[in-house]
Order: C-alpha cells, then structure tokens, then sequence
C-alpha cells in the first residue's frame, strides 16, 4: 500500500483557482480604453527605447570617431614626416647658403688688404 507524504511546511499550496485574464476587451466601451491603454504601453516602450539608445549611441558613436581619427592620423604621419624633412632641409640648405655666403664676403673683404 502507498503512503502519501505530505510536504514540509515552508512549501506554498494553492488554495485557489485563478482564472485568466481576457485578453481582449469584450464590450465597445473598453474597446477605445483599450486602444489608450495600448498607445500609452506604446509610447512608454518607445520612451525606454530611446532612453537607452541615447547613452548606448553616444558611447558607440565616440568609439567609432576614436578608431577613425587614429587611422587617419597614422595614414598621415608618412606624409607630415615628408613635410617636415622637406621643411628641414630647405631651411638647413637656407642656412648654409647664408653662411657661406657670408664666408665669401669676409674673405673677399679681407683679400684687398693683403695684396
């Protein structure tokens, strides 16, 4: 013969029947409350939506511009080193035109005084 063994008494039990909810409104009345009720459900859900868009977005559209600017800057650093050799280089030819320059003239002033 089988025992039934009741369950301990921290278990909940169901004492009564729930009956479920109709989804749809029956009666015209409810039907434009229920239309309200849906638009309201509606625009909060939207307000969430963009709520949470609007920190998400921000973040991501940053981390985007970030890894853009540092490509483009590393495709420009072969030719800002181009610019900046060519810069250097007229500016130190620049300079040793105008020493020796100014060598030709002291030792060219300095020639009639020893003939």
């Amino acid at each position: 013969m089988s025992r039934l063994t009741l369950p301990p008494a921290y278990v909940p039990t169901l004492t009564e029947v729930v009956h479920p909810v109709p989804v749809h409104p029956v009666a015209q009345g409810n039907d434009m409350a229920g239309k309200q009720e849906k638009a309201d459900v509606q625009e909060l859900i939207v307000q969430r939506v963009l709520l949470h868009l609007d920190g998400t977005l921000e973040k991501r559209v940053q981390e985007v511009c970030v890894q853009l600017i540092l490509l483009h800057t590393q495709a420009l650093v072969p030719q800002l080193l181009d610019g900046i050799e060519a810069v250097v280089r007229a500016a130190v030819e620049e300079a040793l035109a105008h020493e020796s320059q100014a060598t030709l003239q002291a030792s060219a002033a300095e020639a009639p005084k020893s003939a």
